[in-house]
């Protein structure tokens, strides 16, 4: 699952609602948050990577071969 941070948004509840669908039974779950250009991946019982906008994402175990560039996410005006 995917959840992009908005302006009025907090991260707790983001968070709180991430756990509950990796408790569900999703496998990954994904924080985009646009105001610190980062992306922070959640998998049950793991502690939780940031990647910062020089990182890729890869779900190699989901998605063998994909990748996406962390930077590709926003607009160039947002760096």
């Amino acid at each position: 699952m995917v959840k992009i941070k908005s302006k009025s948004d907090r991260i707790k509840p983001l968070e709180e609602k991430i756990q509950l669908f990796l408790q569900l039974g999703s496998v990954v779950g994904i924080l985009i948050d646009p105001d610190k250009l980062t992306a922070t991946v959640y998998r049950i019982n793991q502690a939780p990577v940031v990647m910062q906008n020089s990182d890729t994402l890869t779900l190699p175990d989901l998605l063998p071969g994909w990748g996406l560039a962390i930077s590709e996410l926003w607009p160039p005006e947002f760096e």
